[in-house]
């Protein structure tokens, strides 16, 4: 698919993930990933890369599989541990704990942000007759979405704690998108899909969902102000290169756009008629 649209003639509803797409939080992410990661890695090998180590293990991904999948990549192994370790014990679940806090400190201070393009498509869309979800892997989706001030644009949401209830796999998975289709009591080929990180697009793919639109997020402040701002960068660089693949087996093809203000709308979702 060559134009950057949603057609909503043969698109009913969109369903957005929501990190680097709805919310703006990869620099959180990231810059929390590092701050765990690094002090673990100390003497056991090279500190984390907030760009290509961002990118390829952790992003997209439920927290725990980022930890196990960047290790991995490391050739370091832990222990699992258990969710009642100690923040930044050496085991999956210790790191994971010490990364949740990080990040969760860093909102408490700086709050998050919507995507002022995110937030118009999501007006319009609606005023078009569309239906919208949000999908987010992590345990304090709606908790970011609500912070952000956008949860009255969604009909629904499937967050982290969705999947642990239902034990949906994440992303490349396509198990959380394809909940929000059933739950919108949708096909997924009449669904478009937004993403950002490669994992999800890709599960975009997997699902069979109408288009995937891929994204990839421009940080809009300074390069280099933090490690952690290269992350959106990034993102666009390899949204560019890799989505085609990640995406291939979408039913009705691929967008690609540096940002959601380059995305149009085309059409309008009509009225069921009894």
């Amino acid at each position: 698919m060559d134009e950057h649209v949603i057609d909503l003639t043969v698109i009913s509803a969109v369903v957005f993930d929501t990190d680097g797409v709805v919310t703006d939080t990869a620099r959180g992410h990231a810059a929390a990933w590092k701050h765990v990661f690094d002090a673990f890695l100390r003497g056991r090998s090279e500190p984390f890369d907030v760009r290509d180590d961002y990118l390829r293990h952790v992003d997209g991904r439920p927290r725990l599989d980022g930890i196990r999948t960047f290790l991995a990549a490391r050739g370091i192994t832990v222990p699992e541990g258990s969710p009642a370790d100690e923040p930044g014990a050496p085991t999956v679940h210790g790191l994971g704990l010490a990364k949740d806090r990080s990040f969760l400190e860093q909102v408490g201070k700086y709050g998050v942000a919507a995507f002022p393009p995110t937030v118009a498509l999501l007006h319009e869309l609606r005023r078009r007759g569309a239906r919208t979800a949000a999908v987010s892997a992590s345990l304090h989706g709606r908790r970011l979405v609500t912070s952000a001030g956008v949860m009255h644009l969604f009909d629904l949401m499937v967050d982290g704690n969705d999947a642990a209830l239902m034990n949906l796999p994440g992303t490349p998975d396509p198990a959380l998108f394809l909940e929000a289709a059933r739950r919108l009591d949708l096909p997924a080929a009449g669904i478009a899909v937004v993403a950002s990180a490669l994992p999800a697009v890709e599960a975009g793919g997997k699902g069979g969902f109408g288009t995937v639109v891929a994204v990839g997020a421009k940080a809009g402040d300074t390069a280099g102000d933090t490690a952690a701002d290269t992350a959106g960068d990034a993102a666009g660089d390899a949204a560019g290169d890799a989505a085609g693949d990640a995406a291939g087996d979408a039913a009705g093809g691929l967008v690609v756009v540096g940002d959601l203000s380059e995305l149009g709308v085309r059409g309008r979702v009509l009225p069921l008629r009894g």
